[in-house]
C-alpha cells in the first residue's frame, strides 16, 4: 500500500472502520489515502510531503495558495522541515520573489536572540531550536507575513515560530497548513489567529478491528473550492 502518491475517486461504499489508511477528503472531492499513526489512545492520519509524488504536492500548493491569496501576504514564512517543501511552492504561486526558511540548525552567524525551542507532536524537543537568519530580517520587518506549515496538529510548532516572529515584532496575517489535524491546535493558539487549511482529517479512536473518527474532531478546511 502506497501513500500520498495520488489522488482516487470517493468510495461510495467508505467503511467507518479503518485500519492502516484513511481516504482524506480533498477540496475537489477526489481521496488522498493517508497512513493512520497510533499515538496510544488515539490515532491521527499523517502527511510526510517529501515522500509525496509530484502530482501529489503540486494540487496541494495549488490549494494552499488558494487559501492564503485572500489574505495578501507580502512574504511567505516557511516552518522546518516539511513546512519548507510547501512554503517555496506557496511563495511561487503567489507571485514572489523568494520566502524566509527558519531553520532547526545554527550557521555562524546565527543570533542566540533569534531562536526558541521547538517541538511538534511527531519530534520531541530534545534540545532542537528555531533559527532565523538575522540578514533576512528586512524581508520580514513591516511586511504582511503569512506563517505556512505541512500539517497543524497539536499547535506546539506554529506557536514557536510566533514566539521567534515576536521577537522582531512581526504578526503573521495568518498561519496556513496543507491539513488541519483534529483540533487539539485550538487549544494552544490564541482565538484571535487565523488558521486555515487546504484540507482535514479528524482524530480517530480505538475499535474492535481499527480505528473510526472521533465524531466533531475534523476542523472544517477553508478552501475555496469547498465553499
Amino acid at each position: 500500500m502506497e501513500y500520498w502518491q495520488d489522488f482516487t475517486a470517493p468510495d461510495p461504499h467508505q467503511a467507518d472502520v479503518f485500519t492502516r489508511g484513511y481516504p482524506a477528503a480533498m477540496p475537489d472531492g477526489s481521496r488522498l489515502l493517508l497512513p493512520l499513526r497510533d499515538l496510544g489512545t488515539s490515532a491521527v492520519a499523517g502527511l510526510i510531503a517529501n515522500q509525496a509524488s509530484f502530482t501529489v504536492l503540486d494540487r496541494l500548493v495549488g490549494w494552499l495558495a488558494d487559501v492564503a491569496r485572500p489574505h495578501r501576504p507580502d512574504i511567505v514564512v516557511g516552518l522546518p522541515t516539511l513546512g519548507h517543501v510547501f512554503g517555496a511552492g506557496v511563495a511561487r504561486a503567489l507571485g514572489h520573489a523568494h520566502w524566509v526558511a527558519p531553520g532547526t540548525s545554527r550557521k555562524l552567524w546565527y543570533e542566540e536572540a533569534l531562536s526558541v525551542p521547538l517541538a511538534s507532536v511527531t519530534s520531541p524537543s530534545e534540545g532542537r531550536r528555531l533559527w532565523l537568519d538575522p540578514r533576512l530580517l528586512p524581508r520580514l520587518q513591516g511586511r504582511r507575513v503569512l506563517l505556512v506549515d505541512d500539517v497543524i496538529s497539536t499547535g506546539a510548532s506554529v506557536l514557536a515560530a510566533l514566539s521567534l516572529l515576536r521577537a522582531v515584532d512581526v504578526h503573521p496575517v495568518a498561519i496556513c497548513a496543507a491539513m488541519l489535524q483534529g483540533e487539539r491546535w485550538r487549544e494552544t493558539l490564541a482565538p484571535d489567529l487565523t488558521v486555515e487549511g487546504a484540507f482535514a482529517s479528524p482524530r480517530f479512536r480505538g475499535v474492535v478491528g481499527g480505528w473510526t473518527p472521533i465524531p466533531g474532531s475534523a476542523p472544517r478546511s477553508h478552501c475555496p473550492l469547498l465553499s
